[in-house]
């Protein structure tokens, strides 16, 4: 389309997950019960942590974070769903922007805050003597303040370069939320810039998180295994094992979402997929580290305690 025969668009349609009728109210009323949940799990993590004091070290401090990213992530996305089953779903050209800003912000921060867990725990397990100073609180401040930065940097460069793309007549996104190439294939304009970014920043996101994980878990498995006594490892391994789920769930989902083959990937599996990477994982954290920790499950009984529930 030459220059000049442009015509702007000032809203898109979000297609949603399904067109058909009858799921409709099914998948409103599941997808409420997960957003209930993600929000009372990672609001009651936050609160837990902050008011038990014997929470108060560097995972924990780690991990309400991790919680508080979940929230958002899953608030920026999720209740604009939800109104895509009761009506047509329209959202405006800068609420789109905002929700893919804001999106990008907080799936970026989750990568690095998964490796930043990562590496608290090999300093616990493979410097135990040195952990109180290695992981300071300033140094974990610092740590947070980094996750985020490298979040808000990479949403930046990518929105910036959304919005220099230009949207002709073709309005209907087929995803239920604004995401990067669901947007990008309804341009008329050149992409390059914007694939080209994709490529650096994604690069950056998946291969620098997965190397931190990847190399801290290598040398706490060689840790765990100088462990002479069969006691001493498992205690070791329980230490991180609810990290090492919430990696699996996080990084396992995403690379179904990303990595199908291009022979049987489309669009609307896409779409399937991605509902267990943006929904159903924030829901999940608070339920991994919550069953499968010792220290949460005695805080949380003594909470209870004290408030009298039981």
């Amino acid at each position: 389309m030459a220059p000049g025969n442009y015509s702007a668009v000032t809203e898109f349609i979000l297609a949603g997950l399904t067109e058909k009728p009858g799921l409709q109210l099914l998948l409103f009323l599941l997808f409420l019960g997960i957003y209930v949940l993600t929000v009372l799990g990672n609001l009651g993590m936050i609160a837990l942590i902050a008011l038990s004091s014997h929470l108060h070290n560097p995972m924990y401090y780690l991990l309400s974070s991790l919680s508080f990213i979940d929230l958002c992530h899953s608030t920026v996305i999720t209740p604009k769903m939800l109104v895509s089953f009761v009506t047509e779903n329209t959202i405006s050209y800068p609420e789109c922007m905002a929700q893919l800003y804001f999106f990008l912000v907080f799936v970026i921060a989750e990568c690095h805050m998964l490796s930043a867990m990562a590496y608290d725990r090999y300093v616990a397990i493979c410097k135990p003597l040195l952990y109180n100073v290695t992981m300071s609180r300033g140094v974990c401040s610092w740590m947070v303040a980094g996750v985020y930065s490298v979040g808000l940097i990479g949403a930046t460069a990518h929105t910036v370069c959304m919005l220099r793309v230009n949207f002709c007549q073709a309005d209907v996104i087929n995803h239920y939320f604004c995401d990067l190439f669901p947007l990008l294939e309804l341009s008329c304009s050149s992409t390059f810039v914007n694939e080209v970014v994709v490529l650096c920043f994604s690069a950056f996101n998946i291969i620098v998180p997965s190397l931190t994980i990847l190399g801290s878990y290598i040398f706490i498995i060689a840790s765990i295994l100088r462990i002479r006594s069969a006691q001493g490892r498992s205690k070791a391994f329980s230490t991180c094992s609810s990290h090492i789920s919430a990696v699996a769930v996080f990084f396992g989902s995403a690379a179904f979402m990303y990595l199908q083959p291009s022979s049987v990937s489309s669009m609307d599996q896409g779409k399937v997929s991605s509902v267990f990477y943006t929904i159903v994982v924030p829901m999940l954290n608070p339920m991994i580290y919550s069953l499968r920790n010792k220290d949460v499950k005695i805080a949380l009984n003594k909470f209870l305690e004290r408030k009298g529930f039981i």
